[in-house]
């Protein structure tokens, strides 16, 4: 198990193990993206409640993994501060879905809530399970209801539908269904019908406590490092930089402090990269950051983009973590493809 505090490069496969993990979210339109030979190929994205325990994380991972010959791993990120780990997955669709069923009951299996501390908002020990089409005549929507209804009844998880499987107009956005967390949701699930899960309960889990299943276009969960541990400050910069707030257009953002690097971090998902990129962003938030006197350390991807989200971006201008063709989509399919047996 590698030293909590100590990053590892971005390697593809479940060997791999990397800082940063971003708010997990939906996206308003569709972000173009094809990848190479698409065949109805899907991504999901699953997200799950454990960034410390090295040997837990790879179990998990191999249950996803294993689960199906013909899932295809692209990539796989973990954060101690965060206290998450974030997998990129691709295949046909029941492929993904059985890959689903597998990994969340080994989250439920090894994962304790009521243990878990971290930064990153959560619901759930497999907390958030999108499924994005790759190919752009694939619907990801019936994908994530099967593998809902399948979480319920074979594994035991309670499941909230957001993005386009929402079954509720007030739940289309994942923060609505994740407001107040585990702790809150976990008392409030069972007497307020509002907060009852889709399917499943109407109470959590007690240990895994429910998941948010979705289907969703691409977004980009992209995190800027501050060299400060003034936490407010990054606070203020995401209010000021996230949509709702009267900032960037199709930009969901939070500050979090990130102790075992000293620092703290604006953590952001960019629903739309064609409305806002990834250099308008970094822009955004190191000029207010300046403005405070301080610098930027770094800027990383936590999992994969399309190819055209990094057309005309120069890493170095935002002190990117990664190799550029390490952190693409399409390239990770291709690689994914070569190597398979």
């Amino acid at each position: 198990m590698p030293d909590p505090g100590q990053r590892e490069p971005r390697v593809a496969g479940p060997g791999a193990n990397a800082a940063g993990a971003g708010p997990e979210g939906d996206a308003p339109r569709k972000a173009g993206v094809t990848a190479p030979e698409g065949g109805g190929l899907v991504e999901s994205v699953p997200n799950f409640s454990e960034g410390r325990r090295g040997e837990v994380v790879d179990e998990i991972v191999a249950a996803f993994t294993s689960a199906h010959p013909e899932v295809l791993v692209l990539d796989r990120s973990s954060d101690p501060d965060h206290n998450r780990s974030v997998l990129t997955l691709a295949g046909p669709g029941q492929a993904l879905v059985e890959a689903a069923v597998s990994g969340a009951a080994a989250c439920a299996r090894l994962i304790d809530l009521n243990r878990h501390q971290g930064v990153h908002p959560r619901i759930g020990a497999l907390d958030v399970l999108p499924f994005v089409p790759l190919d752009p005549g694939t619907d990801g929507a019936p994908l994530a209801l099967e593998a809902g209804r399948r979480l319920v009844e074979e594994v035991g998880i309670p499941v909230y539908f957001y993005g386009a499987a929402a079954r509720m107009r007030a739940r289309a956005e994942l923060p609505n269904v994740r407001a107040g967390g585990f702790e809150e949701l976990v008392r409030a699930a069972e007497r307020d019908p509002a907060r009852a899960p889709d399917l499943g309960g109407p109470g959590l889990h007690p240990t895994a406590g429910a998941t948010a299943v979705g289907a969703r276009p691409f977004l980009i969960a992209y995190n800027v490092d501050l060299a400060t541990q003034d936490v407010s400050l990054a606070k203020r910069i995401a209010r000021a930089v996230r949509a709702r707030d009267g900032g960037l257009p199709a930009v969901r953002a939070l500050g979090v402090r990130l102790e075992r690097r000293g620092m703290v971090q604006v953590s952001m998902n960019l629903l739309d990269f064609r409305v806002t990129g990834l250099a308008s962003a970094f822009a955004a938030v190191a000029e207010l950051a300046a403005r405070a006197g301080v610098e930027v350390v770094e800027s990383e991807i936590v999992g994969l983009v399309p190819e055209a989200a990094l057309a005309g971006v120069d890493p170095e201008s935002l002190k990117l973590d990664g190799l550029p063709g390490d952190l693409v989509v399409e390239e990770r399919v291709r690689r994914a493809k070569a190597t398979r047996p």
